[in-house]
């Protein structure tokens, strides 16, 4: 039977344990050893074997030259018209390129996806989202903005062209059950892929989602993807992490998630947090409108930073980068004076 060890991840003085994944200022002294339905454990993480200490402690490698030893801001540039919050909003050359100088100094990589992948989303053609990304990351690079980007595909030919006109890495939200030659291109270019979980097809996946242990399955299934991209090619350092907040889960689900968000570092690897004006948080925080939701927004990136994951992914990010520096300077780590 699988064991789970979540770390108690802990911020502040006094600093009493090794960093967390690396972190600058999240640390850990504890972990909680999980099995399915047995009672959780506490143990010393000190008592834990060394591989399993190596694995949660370790710096995570620098994506896309970017390091990962603090809290890193993926903007999102949806060059759709119907995308959940922003459709319309960035779907001419022109104001995608404006937003993407606007991000790029705001954000340390820009995500560029022309599919929406909301509940209820319908499939965009792959002529289309070739069409829709490859020219914006284009005209973003003759810009002269040289901020990473990744693309937001499913899709092996959509990503292969955004690739070509610029693109540093892929974030498939399938995690190559969509498209696994999308595996083989990643491995082919040497790229970093963020691997998501997801239950069942954007179309249907918020009509009934169930599980037995919705941590373990998510766990269970990051683990079986990152063996998948590994036996394709992909060197595991080249792979990140998403729980996949809001696909196929409901808000208990994400929230029981998200309470133990500190668990996803016993895959060891870096954490993606892509919870941005998500349904759970117009539910919970009472903002109907998905643009009325960067309050909640910002406090649960901020709480995913308190649990050690590297990467946020968001639309606004100047107040992100804003809240992430106050966040910072309460967090940092006190140097002795002695």
């Amino acid at each position: 039977m699988t064991t789970r060890l979540q770390p108690i991840a802990r911020v502040g003085a006094p600093y009493s344990g090794p960093s967390l994944a690396g972190s600058a200022d999240v640390w850990c002294d504890m972990v909680l050893s999980r099995r399915r339905d047995e009672p959780v454990v506490q143990v010393a993480l000190a008592d834990c074997a060394e591989p399993d200490r190596a694995r949660l402690t370790a710096p995570r490698p620098s994506l896309c030259g970017v390091s990962l030893d603090r809290p890193r801001i993926m903007g999102v540039l949806n060059v759709t018209p119907d995308s959940f919050s922003d459709g319309g909003d960035h779907a001419t050359l022109k104001t995608a390129v404006t937003r993407a100088r606007q991000m790029a100094d705001e954000a340390d990589i820009i995500d560029i996806g022309g599919e929406s992948t909301r509940p209820g989303a319908s499939e965009v053609p792959i002529d289309e989202e070739i069409r829709r990304t490859a020219r914006v990351i284009a005209a973003i690079r003759e810009a002269g903005i040289t901020t990473p980007i990744s693309i937001d595909t499913r899709k092996a030919r959509v990503a292969e062209a955004a690739l070509d006109a610029g693109a540093d890495m892929v974030n498939d939200v399938a995690a190559f059950t969509f498209d696994p030659e999308l595996a083989d291109l990643v491995a082919e270019r040497d790229v970093p892929v963020c691997l998501m979980h997801a239950q069942g097809q954007p179309e249907t996946m918020q009509d009934d989602p169930r599980y037995d242990d919705v941590l373990f399955e998510v766990m269970d299934f990051l683990e079986d993807r990152i063996a998948f991209a590994q036996s394709r090619g992909i060197a595991r350092e080249r792979i990140v992490t998403d729980p996949g907040i809001g696909f196929g889960k409901t808000l208990e689900h994400n929230v029981t998630l998200l309470r133990n968000l500190s668990l996803l570092h016993d895959l060891g690897l870096p954490i993606l947090l892509g919870v941005s004006r998500k349904r759970f948080i117009g539910s919970i925080g009472q903002a109907a409108d998905a643009k009325d939701r960067m309050a909640g927004s910002l406090a649960v990136a901020l709480h995913g930073i308190q649990h050690g994951a590297q990467i946020l992914r968001v639309h606004d990010t100047y107040e992100t980068r804003q809240a992430i520096r106050l966040q910072q300077a309460m967090m940092e780590r006190e140097q002795s004076s002695g």
